[in-house]
């Protein structure tokens, strides 16, 4: 190529290139300003003791903030309920939304009807479903009422220890797996058909097509949905505070993670403190999601 020509196309690319880039500015100096330098921060603050009453000040503790959540006796108990929250919720709103997308990508009558019905929950507020399951497990609520009228002895679901964590569990379950329905049931219609009648023709009964054509087509998908289930489980927040008004009660059984971040950081006013928290928390969903990553090793069908 001579040399002008090749000096012409460098030009361009170059302008290109900047072209580019100019476009990209408003998103880069956003992303800059509201994401990666409060993260950056965030980092370099966990290594602080920052005080925020009266005048301003940082001093720096080095890994002291990091020892002292080894001596919390309430990160532990925090870590206990998010760990079990994650354990059982995550496996049964997989299991539950798959299940609803294989009946709801068979040949049955009011399918789009049963999709509408079934994605409501995810559409509703927060809030608003926590209110409703508030009502639902008060001493005085539906669930006691239906026992009652049934003969059945009632109970205080919201003040018991061990099923105030569990009634949390059922809500999130019943609210987010219709999210990873829709995903799944994305990704079943995406299965080439002509598999299944080479399948049929040799053979192979329904629970043998589950078994070696729809689950391995779907393990990218199950992947996604285990890694987005675990890090929502272990950002839980809003149903456990309102459930226990912020306290993480009764007796520390709803008491997350993210809620003692909060309690620290806005109640106490302990700001080095809670960002180490939030450091170790974002490095516990790193190696849980590295380790989803070797369990799924294979992503993709050759």
């Amino acid at each position: 190529m001579p040399g002008w020509l090749n000096h012409w196309w460098y030009k361009k690319q170059t302008q290109e290139g900047l072209t580019g880039y100019l476009f990209m500015a408003p998103m880069i100096l956003i992303a800059g300003a509201f994401l990666i330098v409060p993260v950056v921060f965030s980092v370099i603050l966990a290594f602080y003791n920052v005080q925020l009453l009266g005048e301003l000040s940082y001093r720096f503790v080095g890994l002291k903030n990091f020892v002292r959540m080894v001596e919390d006796e309430r990160v532990w108990i925090a870590l206990r309920n998010t760990a079990t929250y994650a354990a059982i919720v995550v496996p049964t709103q997989t299991i539950l939304a798959l299940s609803l997308a294989l009946i709801l990508n068979s040949q049955i009558r009011g399918k789009q009807a049963f999709r509408v019905i079934f994605f409501l929950p995810t559409v509703t507020s927060s809030a608003v479903l926590t209110l409703i399951f508030m009502w639902i497990y008060n001493s005085n609520g539906l669930l006691n009422a239906i026992l009652s009228f049934l003969g059945l002895p009632t109970y205080n679901w919201l003040g018991d220890p061990a099923v105030a964590l569990k009634g949390i569990m059922l809500m999130n379950i019943w609210s987010t797996a219709p999210l990873f329905m829709v995903i799944y049931l994305a990704a079943l219609q995406d299965i080439p058909e002509s598999l299944y009648e080479a399948a049929t023709i040799d053979g192979a009964s329904r629970w043998e097509k589950l078994l070696h054509i729809t689950l391995p087509f779907l393990k990218p998908v199950t992947f996604f949905v285990i890694v987005m289930g675990m890090i929502g489980t272990f950002q839980l927040f809003d149903q456990s505070y309102i459930f226990s008004a912020g306290s993480g009660g009764p007796n520390n059984s709803t008491l997350t993670i993210v809620l003692l971040i909060y309690q620290y950081a806005f109640k106490n006013l302990d700001m080095g403190y809670a960002l180490a928290l939030t450091l170790m928390l974002a490095l516990v969903l790193m190696a849980a999601t590295l380790i989803q990553r070797a369990v799924f090793k294979e992503e993709r069908l050759d």
